[in-house]
């Protein structure tokens, strides 16, 4: 797509206020990319999302109107409520992780950065660790090509020699084999797991040691794992 770059940059600044970065672009061969809303395959993704504890002020702050009270998820509905509009002003169509038909987020993500799965299944940066979402993304009918876009091929977990997250889950939910979300459920209904995870956030993402500077504010934290437990 002609002024690909101009498109991004355009995109960047639309997206700034909100603490929404422009994360990635995934590129497809014809009829390979995901339905846009005209039924045409896309030929370019730009994911969207947050690093590190980027939208947290403006989505408390988005939260905080009256008419905006009662969202049963409302992180979802802040997305929806910043990318719908700028899908339509920038011609594309927007995709969200919370909405059928399921797009692949990880999949185009791993395919776009070169990211791997932790043992939590989060996928880890190698910048900014576990410490970072999706929060939505664009479809575009045209191949869009940034100057300067590269992948990181670099998976922090092959280079991390004593593995804490194994080891720091008190209900050893955490292993090599994946995550136990039943398990990991279970804990934070107990006290220790009140007192603990549920207060400061999962003990396991807490000792990963790559993107620490990046790492979500106590508010954040909590509310992420009200989450996991709804």
């Amino acid at each position: 797509m002609s002024g690909g770059s101009a498109i991004v940059s355009k995109l960047r600044a639309a997206l700034a206020p909100h603490g929404v970065f422009v994360r990635c672009i995934v590129s497809f061969g014809e009829d390979e990319g995901p339905a846009l809303a005209d039924g045409a395959p896309a030929r370019s993704v730009i994911l969207l999302g947050n690093i590190g504890g980027s939208i947290w002020e403006p989505f408390s702050r988005w939260r905080q109107s009256p008419e905006n009270a009662g969202h049963t998820d409302p992180l979802d509905e802040w997305s929806k409520a910043i990318i719908r509009p700028l899908a339509a002003a920038f011609q594309a169509t927007a995709y969200f992780p919370s909405d059928p038909p399921w797009q692949p987020f990880q999949r185009w993500a791993m395919q776009a950065e070169g990211l791997k799965a932790s043992p939590l299944g989060i996928l880890i940066h190698p910048d900014y660790g576990l410490w970072h979402g999706y929060r939505g993304a664009f479809g575009f009918v045209g191949v869009i090509e940034e100057d300067g876009a590269g992948t990181m091929a670099a998976h922090p977990c092959d280079h991390c020699a004593e593995k804490p997250c194994l080891t720091a889950c008190p209900v050893d939910a955490v292993t090599s084999a994946g995550f136990d979300v039943a398990a990991c459920r279970s804990h934070l209904r107990t006290d220790a797991g009140k007192t603990g995870c549920m207060t400061g956030g999962c003990l396991a993402r807490n000792a990963c040691p790559v993107g620490s500077a990046y790492r979500y504010s106590p508010a954040q934290l909590a509310f992420h794992m009200a989450a996991l437990q709804s």
